[in-house]
């Protein structure tokens, strides 16, 4: 009983060792992926080693052809030869001068096997219908030969490959042009046609080279159209942002305003026997804090958001804020972690050190940083752990939002995701600056700094410490002597 069940086991792993093979055979042999291919200096220059060994096979065919078959002799059918080869090789640079050249050759070449064919016919005259002479020449391919016609076509192919249509197509009307002035006007004695064949594979040739070339233009313009389509939604985000953070401090600087003026109307009653000129004065002050006031709806009203329930654009789109709302500040950080936990995320909040007295554009700005970084991870992280740092400096305000990873399905979130734009901005107006990366572990930890007035602060100029030795990651370690 031992051993039939050994030999059980052995067929069952055999059976799927078996199994498993088959599978991995089967996904060997129909898989459709395959690792991309190396950045080769070999493989960047194979077009041009294809064209240079056409060129070469070219030539060698050309030599028989005008050497042997149309019997031009040695000296003229290599240098025909030769130039037909060259002008193969100088279409990846000159496809127009190549293609000039080319012409040139095949109809020198195929009025010299004319002249001999005339001067063959005269020689050796029979009458029509009687068999030809074995003497008479018969070429079997005028005026263009078979080597020939494969070097203009590569020639044709390049060239419309590289420049407009309308350049292509009157280079096509050209070359059909003298092949019709050479076979069908000049003409010959006795020969194969090849002019009509020629126009046609010309014609083809140059029919895929300029769909070629249009759908490789056509890519690049919407490549580049797609970069520009980034660089005006980046453009107009960052314009949406700063719009945004305009609204927001239109309370700030109105408020100041308003304490300005109040103060400048009772200071007066403040004093006893207040003399004229501090009078003319303070109304003075007063004036210029309206006038102040006045300005800043003016130009607010260009910012105004598209809210018919905002008419001074101060809210939210969509929030229906009244313009006398006051903006958020550090006092209502504790509610906004109340509001993150409600939704579902594990808010833990350390604050340290003692607040100093931030400006109100501080502190609106680390309100907001903070805010959008919990809206970020409410998106994409719900269900994580959520770490808020806040730590009051001498320089300034250090904040730090570092969330875990997802505890459960991410949605798809709508918008563009301005949200690391607007903390830039908001921190880059104070002088601070903010970095946003993600973390070892799948979450996402944003870090700001914003000093302490609002103005950036100068950088320490530490220097370079004597006997320091600054060793960079380019630089080979040090090596004793006789080691390599």
């Amino acid at each position: 009983m031992v051993r039939t069940n050994g030999v059980e086991k052995v067929l069952t792993g055999v059976q799927e060792w078996g199994i498993r093979g088959l599978r991995t055979l089967r996904a060997d042999l129909w898989t459709a992926r395959a690792d991309p291919l190396p950045p080769s200096v070999w493989l960047r220059w194979l077009p041009h080693g294809l064209v240079w060994l056409v060129a070469f096979g070219t030539t060698v065919a050309n030599f028989d052809q005008l050497v042997d078959r149309y019997q031009l002799g040695v000296a003229y059918g290599t240098v025909c030869a030769l130039v037909q080869g060259a002008a193969v090789a100088l279409a990846l640079w000159r496809p127009v001068p190549a293609w000039w050249l080319s012409l040139t050759v095949t109809v020198v070449a195929a009025v010299g096997a004319r002249s001999r064919m005339l001067a063959d016919a005269e020689a050796h005259p029979w009458p029509l219908g009687t068999p030809r002479p074995e003497t008479a020449t018969h070429l079997p391919g005028w005026p263009w030969g078979p080597p020939g016609l494969v070097a203009h076509c590569l020639v044709l192919l390049l060239l419309a490959l590289r420049l407009p249509t309308r350049v292509t197509v009157e280079v096509l009307a050209v070359t059909a042009f003298a092949t019709y002035l050479v076979q069908g006007v000049l003409g010959g004695a006795s020969y194969t046609p090849t002019g009509v064949l020629a126009v046609i594979l010309f014609a083809a040739v140059v029919l895929v080279g300029t769909a070629l070339r249009g759908r490789r233009v056509a890519r690049t313009q919407l490549v580049e159209q797609a970069g520009i389509t980034a660089e005006e939604r980046a453009r107009r985000t960052v314009l949406e942002e700063r719009n945004r953070i305009a609204r927001e401090l239109h309370d700030v600087v109105a408020h100041h305003m308003s304490v300005i003026s109040i103060q400048a109307q009772v200071a007066p009653h403040l004093v006893e026997n207040p003399s004229e000129e501090l009078r003319e004065n303070l109304a003075g002050i007063r004036h210029n804090a309206l006038e102040a006031l006045t300005e800043l709806r003016r130009v607010l009203g260009v910012l105004r958001s598209e809210n018919p329930e905002d008419p001074y654009g101060l809210g939210a789109a969509g929030t229906g804020s009244a313009p006398d709302t006051p903006q958020p500040t550090l006092d209502r950080l504790d509610a906004l972690l109340e509001n993150t936990r409600a939704a579902g995320l594990d808010v833990d909040a350390v604050v340290e050190g003692e607040p100093p007295a931030y400006s109100p554009g501080v502190q609106l700005s680390a309100y907001r940083i903070v805010q959008e970084a919990l809206s970020n991870a409410l998106r994409h992280a719900p269900g994580s752990q959520v770490r808020v740092q806040v730590v009051h400096q001498d320089r300034g305000l250090y904040l730090e939002v570092t969330n875990g990873r997802p505890g459960g399905p991410v949605r798809p979130s709508p918008g563009a995701g301005h949200g690391l734009l607007g903390m830039r901005e908001r921190a880059a107006m104070l002088g601070g600056h903010v970095v946003a990366h993600p973390t070892l572990h799948g979450g996402f930890s944003v870090v700001a700094f914003l000093p302490r007035d609002g103005v950036a602060l100068p950088e320490p100029d530490l220097g370079t410490p004597e006997g320091l030795e600054l060793v960079f990651r380019d630089d080979p370690p040090p090596t004793e002597k006789g080691e390599r």
